[in-house]
């Protein structure tokens, strides 16, 4: 039996700390406004989460708010290599192996045993493709949710279009060193001109058939598939991007950012347990560290959940930090260097005494909302990226990885809230820019642009009548089954409000959802005039539908049928007076 009428929503991460940490805070504001949540994980990541005690409390879920797994292919990692992500086979293995659990897992949702509500709408990842066959054969809107940049999906977009006019791949290793990297792109639409190497580390290859760059723009051309396409993002941010894809894609919405957005949920102990879903156990004990500091005076340093360094580049990124003169907090990953334990020597540590604090994981928001942090050195991935914006912290930019290269770009150059470090270290310039961000005149106007783009991000994410108003009622809905050229203005006024517990618009949810439990239903209206809506629904109701009106007119082929008449009001006068008026000429 069905335990809720609520709209059941399944969400469809792909196994990268990122982008769960984005859709789990996307799932967490949907489910605030009144949707039946079911978030699905791989299992290579569930059985990661099981091995942290505070991610295992968060897996037990809400009644409303369920977890799933399913089997990816990836054989269960041992103690030794646990953190180990080998990025290409994990995207192969999910691309081969999860569509059938999927569609599995959906199927046995929609059974009417199954204790939960029918599945309405999947929420994929963007990059998580795999979904839209087992969408197509149940009938079932599929949603994208593009964890990135739009910047960096425009680039991964036109990375086929790169690779047919042999732009990329490079010809030889050469291309890396002799300047090739600093071509000029400026044939992507929406996009400032940028240079080859602001593009993204995928195009960093001499194989045509690489599989990280064929897999990207395999994934990012199925989005032409999907219901609509949300991005984190705000207009203001990433306005001539969001107008591009919007000429080329499904219905484009901005829905951000999504890490102010969940922080505007309505203080609920229960949701706030899902806060503790992480890959790595935080360590609170760096937010006690930086209560002690001056405002405006650590420099955070994260290069996030994914990023390699070699043992060199640790090194000048840590003598940059100690030369520097100034207190620093680091996370560094048990996995951060490539094939070896982050080892500093005891001369840094002697050096950095009393004004460093080193730990492998932190709860990032928190850290850089913190008063004590005047600066962020990062990998400049997107939710550091926005998570930044929204603290009002300027960063000093190191890409490593996917479309970070553009976000840099776009950090440095457009927003102007940015400097960018070396890709080849070194201590040197480490030093020189930690001192101009955290004490520099520069460092100065970059703060002051940060705040600015705060402001604008808050502004984003406040809940307001603005749309009202605005041209989002203009948005087409063209997912509706049965329907076509509908503007959002066109349906209900019920659905015009800000307000996720309005009583009208959850009444009329509960009672349109409650018809699934009906013997039948009768629609007061002609069949040839409403035939897609009644064949459409008839494919996603189990009650049989039928078109029987329109009522008022069979009621006149009734013998007698005026005695059984009843109104509230009572007035006949009217007749008698349009007997006397000329044909058809009373409006």
């Amino acid at each position: 039996m069905r335990s809720s009428t609520k709209a059941h929503l399944v969400c469809m991460a792909i196994p990268a700390q990122g982008h769960i940490n984005s859709m789990l805070n996307f799932a967490k504001v949907l489910h605030s406004k009144g949707f039946f949540i079911t978030f699905v994980n791989t299992e290579f990541v569930h059985r990661r989460f099981l091995k942290n005690p505070e991610s295992l409390a968060s897996l037990d879920g809400l009644p409303d708010f369920r977890f799933a797994s399913i089997p990816d292919g990836i054989s269960p990692s041992n103690d030794s290599d646990e953190h180990k992500q080998d990025i290409p086979n994990l995207g192969q293995a999910i691309k081969n192996n999860c569509p059938a659990p999927f569609l599995k897992l959906l199927s046995a949702m929609n059974d009417p045993n199954s204790g939960v509500p029918p599945v309405n709408c999947v929420i994929s990842d963007s990059f998580a493709s795999f979904t839209l066959d087992a969408t197509t054969k149940l009938g079932i809107p599929n949603v994208f949710y593009c964890a990135c940049s739009v910047c960096g999906f425009m680039v991964f977009y036109y990375c086929k279009e790169l690779m047919e006019r042999g732009i990329i791949p490079l010809k030889s290793e050469d291309d890396l060193t002799n300047g090739y990297l600093d071509t000029v792109i400026d044939s992507i639409p929406g996009m400032i001109e940028v240079r080859l190497r602001d593009l993204s580390s995928f195009i960093r290859t001499t194989n045509r058939d690489d599989i990280l760059l064929n897999n990207i723009i395999d994934e990012i051309h199925a989005s032409h598939q999907a219901t609509a396409i949300i991005f984190n993002s705000f207009s203001e941010l990433e306005s001539p991007l969001l107008n591009a894809c919007s000429s080329m894609l499904p219905p484009v919405f901005d829905i951000g950012p999504m890490c102010l957005l969940s922080q505007c949920i309505p203080n609920d102990s229960s949701i706030k347990s899902l806060d503790r879903l992480n890959l790595w156990k935080e360590d609170l004990g760096c937010v006690e560290w930086l209560d002690e500091k001056e405002p405006g005076s650590v420099l955070y340093v994260n290069f996030g959940s994914m990023a390699n360094l070699t043992s060199g580049q640790l090194l000048e990124f840590a003598w940059g930090l100690a030369n520097s003169g100034c207190a620093f907090l680091w996370v560094i990953r048990p996995d951060l260097v490539v094939g070896d334990t982050a080892l500093l020597p005891q001369e840094f540590s002697e050096m950095a005494k009393g004004r460093s604090f080193i730990t492998s994981w932190c709860p990032q928001q928190r850290v850089l909302s913190h008063a004590a942090v005047g600066g962020f050195l990062t990998h400049c991935g997107w939710n550091s990226t926005t998570e930044s914006i929204c603290a009002g912290v300027p960063m000093l930019c190191w890409p490593f990885f996917a479309e970070q290269q553009i976000n840099c770009r776009y950090i440095c150059s457009v927003w102007d809230i940015g400097m960018e470090i070396n890709e080849d270290v070194k201590r040197e310039e480490v030093a020189r820019l930690i001192e101009e961000l955290m004490r520099g005149q520069k460092g100065k106007e970059m703060k002051k642009k940060a705040m600015e783009w705060k402001e604008k991000a808050f502004e984003a994410a406040k809940p307001g009548e603005e749309d009202l108003t605005h041209s989002f009622l203009d948005t087409v809905i063209d997912w509706i089954p049965g329907m076509s050229n509908i503007r959002l203005k066109d349906l209900p006024s019920l659905l015009w409000t800000t307000n996720p517990h309005h009583i009208m618009l959850n009444y009329s949810w509960e009672q349109t959802h409650a018809s699934r439990n009906a013997s039948a239903i009768i629609f007061n209206t002609l069949h040839d005039l409403d035939a897609p809506d009644i064949e459409a629904l008839s494919l996603v109701l189990t009650p049989s539908v039928y078109g029987i009106g329109p009522v008022s007119l069979l009621s006149q082929y009734i013998p007698d049928h005026n005695s059984l008449r009843v109104n509230l009001w009572k007035d006949s006068t009217c007749i008698e007076w349009l007997d006397e008026k000329k044909q058809e000429s009373v409006l």
